[in-house]
């Protein structure tokens, strides 16, 4: 007799009686994979006991600090017991690296720690521990990627921090499928996820990252945990970004700045002057933008490069800012500035590897691509802030003084911002725009 088999989307994780190009449910196509249905987990038959939410305790959150400052700045204060906390990334950025000096530290600090990995062997993980600065002897480490024997582990060593990597790696014996299928994550997911809940053990969980920039697995992955951070930057340079975009027990949006050494990741504590080191005054297609990534600001580096072009289809080559983004300022310039880019080629680059998320920084990007059709520089004390709508007028952003506060303290004396702007910061001089047409004057 043939085994059941149920459908079952990879982008949304909903389950369909047939296979069908088009997920009937979020609409995405080609993300329909099959799979053989394999028996559900018993439910309790009797749960927690319903209470008054008046009647719940107002206690404050209990916090494990990790001693990794950006880390802990990013989790609010630490890790939090009893909580699901997924860590993605691309191969190489340094996943591993940040958790298993955070279970370093954690050890030392009187929370023990379980480091589980389905990729790498024991013997491996040493290797990688000998090169660390932090001292990871006192940690437990294991190689399994059976979910069932990570719980009776975990539970043996009474461990109060479990970190699995990878999410991808793990199966259950409950159901049929090789390691990484939508059923296999989906279940593992929720069964650590009940662990952490009935034991209050903090579990993190590391994530693959798509070919798209998304973690791999059912969007329900993203739904089940606590937290979700995401580790930004690109290999080949040192420094890397640590970004909340989940997270119930803090702020989202918060980032932290690392900086990838032979010994380990390092904090920086300054990131505006580590994006902002190397810059050269006096050159054109260059704009120093305000950002406030949660509640820190921080001061990057836009440079933009407008040349003829050589080809039929001018190039649009943008990093760090999203390619439509980039189309749209286009567009308004044309328009609005009278500002001819048919014929030539526009790269536009931030500095650091940072990504504008923000429309705050939308003047810096004008400023900038203005600066290098004109061929003449910019103010070098100055800041560009300011969101730009499609009728070329500048808008106020939120965020202002903690914004200025920021430049002034890396030297800067002047900002450039929306003329509807009502602030004031010390040591610095605000320069009020109404619209992109005034841009071609600021030039030296």
């Amino acid at each position: 007799m043939a085994k059941a088999s149920v459908y079952v989307c990879t982008a949304c994780g909903a389950e369909h009686p047939k296979w069908s190009g088009q997920c009937p449910s979020c609409g995405a196509w080609n993300v329909v994979v099959e799979e053989p249905a394999g028996p559900r987990s018993a439910r309790r038959r009797e749960g927690a006991v319903p209470q008054r939410l008046s009647q719940v305790g107002a206690e404050g959150t209990v916090r494990w600090p990790t001693g990794l400052t950006e880390l802990d700045y990013v989790l609010g204060g630490g890790i939090v017991p009893g909580s699901v906390t997924l860590v993605g990334g691309e191969p190489g950025i340094g996943k591993s690296t940040l958790l298993l000096q955070c279970a370093a530290r954690l050890e030392h600090s009187g929370v023990p720690a379980l480091y589980i990995s389905g990729e790498e062997a024991p013997a491996q993980l040493r290797l990688r521990a000998d090169r660390l600065t932090d001292d990871a002897g006192p940690v437990h480490v294991l190689g399994e990627t059976c979910v069932e024997a990570m719980l009776v582990q975990a539970a043996r060593v009474s461990a109060r921090v479990v970190i699995v990597d990878s999410i991808q790696t793990t199966f259950t014996e409950v159901l049929e499928g090789a390691p990484g299928n939508v059923g296999q994550v989906r279940e593992c997911a929720a069964r650590l996820m009940r662990y952490a809940k009935e034991t209050g053990t903090a579990v993190l969980l590391v994530g693959h990252v798509t070919k798209d920039g998304g973690l791999a697995g059912p969007r329900t992955l993203e739904h089940i945990v606590d937290t979700v951070l995401y580790f930004e930057g690109t290999t080949g340079l040192e420094h890397r970004v640590l970004r909340a975009v989940k997270h119930r027990f803090g702020s989202v949006d918060e980032v932290g700045v690392f900086r990838m050494s032979a010994e380990g990741l390092v904090a920086v504590p300054d990131p505006t002057a580590v994006f902002l080191a190397g810059r050269s005054a006096g050159v054109s297609g260059s704009a120093v933008a305000a950002l406030l990534e949660g509640s820190r600001p921080m001061l990057v580096e836009i440079q933009a490069l407008a040349t003829r072009t050589g080809f039929s289809t001018p190039q649009r080559i943008a990093n760090g800012l999203d390619h439509r983004r980039l189309a749209l300022l286009l567009a308004v310039l044309e328009r609005r500035a009278g500002m001819a880019f048919t014929n030539l080629d526009v790269f536009v680059n931030v500095t650091g590897g940072t990504r504008l998320v923000e429309p705050s920084t939308d003047l810096a990007v004008m400023a900038a691509l203005t600066s290098s059709v004109r061929d003449r520089s910019l103010p070098a004390d100055a800041v560009f802030l300011g969101e730009v709508g499609l009728g070329g007028e500048i808008r106020p952003v939120a965020g202002v003084e903690r914004r200025l506060q920021e430049a002034a303290r890396q030297g800067f004396r002047r900002a450039f911002l929306s003329r509807r702007t009502r602030s004031a910061v010390d040591g610095i001089t605000l320069v009020g725009l109404e619209g992109i047409g005034e841009l071609e004057r600021l030039a030296a």
